[in-house]
Formats: C-alpha cells, sequence, structure tokens
C-alpha cells in the first residue's frame, strides 16, 4: 500500500487534520497550504511541508514526514532535509516538525544524537496505532489506513455515510470520498475499481445533487476568471482558460513547480480533455502521473 502518497493526499486535501493529530484545533490550517519541496544542490525532497500564507498571523513552517518502513538512519536524514531547508530559506521565521510512525517499533532505536531536537517542543512524534478515538472525518481516515482488512469495510462503510451526510456542510467531501475510495483500492488490490464502487454505492453517490455540486464548486472561480478573460473570444473559450487556470493551480500546489512544456500542454487541451485531467489529478502521486495522463491521450 503505497501509504506515504495517501498520507500526503489526505493533508493536501484538509491540512487541518494534521493539528487534529497533535490535539489542536483544525481551523489553525487556514493560514497554510500543503507543499512538496525539492532542496536544490543534493536532490533531496521534503514531500510534506505546510506554507503559512504570506497574511497569516503564525508564520511557523511545519514539516510532515510519514515513516512506515524500519530506516535506522532516517533521522539524520530527516534532520538534515530540515537544515538544508532553513540554509536555502534563511528568512524562515520559525519552524515545527512532525513525524508519523504506524506504532513505535517502527521508530530508530538509535537517537541518542538528535535528543536535542527530539526531546525540544519543536518536534512532534505521533504513533497512529495509540491515537485516542476522536470523532471527526479526518482521524477516521488516517484510521481506516491502519484498520486491517476484516474491519476496514465496515469502517469505510461508515465513513461514507457520515461523508453523504455532512455533503451540505463540507466543501471538500468529494475529495474525502476519493481518499475513502483509493484506500480501499490499495486494501483490495483484488477487486476492480467498479467492485470498489459497487460495495459502497460510489456509483449512485456520484450522480446525487450534493456530490456534483461540491464537484463543481471548485471550478467555479477558475471558471468565472476564465469568463472574464475570455469574453472577447467567446464563452466557450473562456471556460476553457478558467478551467487551465484552476488545473495548473492545482497542480503547482501538489507538486510544487510545473516546467514550462506541461504547462503549455495543460493550457493546449480542449474543455472536456481539461474536466478529464479535473478528475483524474486526484488520484496522482508524483508529477510523473501527470506525463502518464498525457501519453493516454495521445
Amino acid at each position: 500500500m503505497k501509504t506515504d502518497s495517501i498520507f500526503y493526499r489526505i493533508f493536501q486535501t484538509d491540512p487541518g487534520i494534521l493539528f487534529e493529530l497533535l490535539g489542536q484545533p483544525a481551523d489553525l490550517a487556514i493560514g497554510y497550504e500543503f507543499r512538496s519541496v525539492e532542496i536544490k544542490q543534493l536532490a533531496f525532497r521534503i514531500d510534506g511541508i505546510l506554507f503559512p500564507k504570506p497574511d497569516a498571523p503564525d508564520q511557523t513552517v511545519w514539516f510532515i514526514e510519514v515513516q512506515f518502513q524500519k530506516d535506522p538512519h532516517f533521522y539524520h536524514r530527516f534532520f538534515a532535509e530540515i537544515a538544508l531547508f532553513l540554509d536555502q530559506h534563511p528568512h524562515t521565521v520559525d519552524w515545527q516538525a512532525v513525524v508519523l510512525f504506524p506504532q513505535r517499533n517502527i521508530e530508530p532505536e538509535q537517537t541518542h544524537l538528535h535528543r536535542a531536537q527530539l526531546n525540544s517542543d519543536q518536534v512532534h512524534r505521533i504513533y497512529l496505532n495509540e491515537l485516542e478515538s476522536r470523532d471527526t472525518l479526518g482521524i477516521s481516515l488516517i484510521q481506516l489506513i491502519l484498520a486491517d482488512a476484516t474491519s476496514a469495510i465496515s469502517q469505510a462503510q461508515a465513513l461514507m455515510a457520515r461523508s453523504r451526510s455532512q455533503g451540505q456542510q463540507d466543501p471538500k467531501i468529494t475529495a474525502i470520498i476519493r481518499l475513502i475510495e483509493t484506500i480501499m483500492i490499495y486494501k483490495f488490490p483484488q477487486l476492480s475499481r467498479e467492485e470498489i464502487e459497487r460495495m459502497f454505492g460510489l456509483s449512485e453517490l456520484r450522480q446525487t445533487k450534493v456530490y456534483q455540486e461540491a464537484l463543481q464548486e471548485g471550478r467555479q472561480e477558475g471558471r468565472q476568471e476564465g469568463r472574464q478573460e475570455g469574453r472577447q473570444e467567446g464563452r466557450q473559450e473562456g471556460e476553457q482558460v478558467g478551467e487551465a487556470r484552476l488545473i495548473l493551480r492545482l497542480l503547482t500546489r501538489r507538486f510544487g513547480v510545473i516546467s514550462p512544456d506541461l504547462s503549455e500542454q495543460v493550457q493546449a487541451l480542449s474543455l472536456s480533455q481539461l474536466e478529464s485531467l479535473g478528475e483524474a489529478l486526484l488520484d496522482f502521486s508524483h508529477s510523473s502521473d501527470l506525463q502518464e495522463w498525457f501519453r493516454s491521450q495521445v
């Protein structure tokens, strides 16, 4: 199961879940955006960083690492990446780090060299199997990742029911439903996507007014901008401009800077292709997935 990419998609969908894991209010994430950052020269990549928005009152940068494999050198690498990031971003005001382990025995045993950081209030270690049960969609998503096959189905069905009931209040509901679906696909690789959809009634759910309205909401802003810019060239071209801008904004937030070549390819897509890409990118875990999507369109 591609645990890292699923966790990063969860935090990308709703950064407030990170603060819920820390026992803090999810509203703290309002002033942040989630990015993946490559550290130049040594080609290190920090896959999870919450960057404060320029106008946020708290300018703390949050580093996030999901570690599900035993690695005795994990802390050496993690703190080296943070130090390199700070060297290349000297105007950073403050930083915090969060490491997610599935259980304590995955954490490196030799921590003496890093005792200053690990014993400080800047580094937070979370052992997911010790999480107290909390009645939030975010924590329930995390618990679904850890669930065994026997209990995963009932947990996913309960989560799906909650998602349906909260659909009118939560604009992120379509992304959350897709995350539930993706987690179950990884847990049951022998089942097809269609079988997963039937198991949870996803096909019927996608036809509901709540789901369709939430799906369109994320596109509306970009389309409105596009209509204004493309008014001289007609409505359809205006919508195409807006859709392309929205897709590029989503790709940039997920993968960082998009190359000029890929940007031009996105802008050259038809409106129907852009809508198809908007659906597909929710399942992307790496920028190479975008390149593979383009190859599939040829």
